[in-house]
């Protein structure tokens, strides 16, 4: 039909029947390369090596190709869902990459897949054990005082709950669609924790850890749309070109490299966050002590993504009234929660200046105290005294404190 109603032209209709069978068979001899993609999938862009290990947790050291320009490195607590390397998915797609292309060192906590025997892990047990050295080595490695603390998703919540305990020791926060403030209905995910109808001691009880299919099977079933059908159509209208393919491929890899939560861990993010929501009311604990977010007084920068379905940016935002810091930097951009670090929009638009953020308030490596491309120790000693000039340059995103 054309604008007007009236039957399109039998030679238009030809033609857009010729261009759909073309296309068709455009895929169809796209299929050898398409399996040979599959089957070659890479993931984990940038080379590092492990300098700590504890039970499944390893702390990673990522390979710098020249001297950092920045004396404080970054270290990246990652999720307890999932695995870290979509931090470092593709060359094109790594926040990883853009921290060293910033001048930074860059670290990252990968927790490792808990086993039957990692059922008792507690909150307590990943911020004030593992986290706590990691951060002690980065430091003693660096002779630094700080670090800039980033964390993704749960990461984030447990990067808050390091802070608050330690504050002394983060130079800067970064919380990536990181869960805080459990009190909104804007996740699905929320409104089933609290809905009556979840026992979480019924499915610990039978499994002892959260299992990795219940965790996926939740995660597929919250956006049933997007993941059974939109997908599908985009792989296929997508599939004559490479890019997209192996794009594909190995977000695919990820999304469905399920690992389970440590029991006791999962039941702490159930009851104690999203059911009585303690950490913005300042009743949650770990072992004896009480977890004060006012005692999170360096810079804070949140990042949140406007159509993540899994956690809603007020949860991001609503660590704010709660903080101790005078400098709290927000960075909302039109994405999903993974498309915030694996969206061609978040390469171009939010890392750019989100590590410009951060390199604003680290200082500057001197001349005088030469550092080799992986990232030698440096005496704290020589370090500069003077400050960066102020950057007055336009920004997209909005520093309201």
């Amino acid at each position: 039909m054309d604008t007007k109603g009236s039957p399109a032209p039998p030679g238009r209709a030809v033609m857009a029947l010729l261009g759909e069978q073309q296309r068709l068979w455009r895929n169809m001899l796209s299929l050898p390369r398409v399996i040979e993609a599959a089957r070659d999938v890479r993931v984990g862009a940038t080379p590092s090596t492990v300098v700590l290990e504890a039970g499944t947790h390893r702390l990673l050291r990522y390979t710098r190709e020249t001297p950092p320009t920045q004396a404080e490195p970054v270290l990246f607590t990652y999720a307890l869902i999932n695995r870290p390397y979509i931090l470092d998915l593709q060359p094109d797609k790594s926040v990883v990459r853009q921290y060293l292309e910033r001048g930074f060192d860059v670290y990252l906590i990968d927790w490792g897949v808990p086993t039957e025997a990692d059922r008792g892990l507690t909150l307590q047990d990943y911020v004030c054990g593992f986290l706590d050295r990691s951060v002690e080595l980065v430091r003693r490695t660096h002779e630094e005082k700080r670090v800039h603390l980033l964390g993704y998703c749960m990461g984030g919540t447990l990067a808050t709950l390091y802070s608050a305990l330690n504050p002394d020791d983060v130079k800067t926060l970064t919380l990536l669609a990181a869960p805080i403030d459990f009190a909104g209905d804007e996740s699905l995910l929320n409104l089933w924790v609290r809905g009556g109808v979840f026992d979480v001691d019924r499915l610990l009880a039978a499994h002892g850890n959260c299992p990795a299919w219940f965790l996926q099977a939740i995660f597929l079933w919250m956006n049933p749309i997007r993941n059974f059908i939109d997908k599908g159509i985009a792989f296929w209208e997508g599939m004559a070109d490479p890019e997209k393919v192996s794009a594909t491929f190995a977000l695919e890899h990820w999304l469905n490299d399920n690992i389970p939560v440590a029991g006791a861990t999962f039941r702490a993010f159930v009851e104690n966050l999203y059911q009585r929501n303690e950490l913005v009311r300042g009743e949650l604990r770990l072992g004896q002590r009480r977890i004060d977010l006012g005692r999170v007084t360096c810079p804070l920068l949140l990042l949140t993504a406007s159509n993540d379905h899994l956690v809603a940016p007020a949860s991001t935002e609503g660590i704010r009234p709660h903080v101790g810091s005078n400098d709290v930097t927000s960075m909302p951009i039109g994405a999903g929660h993974v498309g915030l670090v694996v969206g061609a929009k978040a390469h171009a638009k939010v890392w750019p200046e989100a590590t410009r953020w951060a390199a604003e308030r680290s200082t500057p490596r001197s001349e005088s105290r030469p550092a080799s491309a992986g990232g030698g120790t440096i005496s704290s000693a020589t370090r500069k005294a003077t400050k960066r000039p102020a950057v007055t340059e336009p920004r997209w995103w909005a520093q309201t404190r």
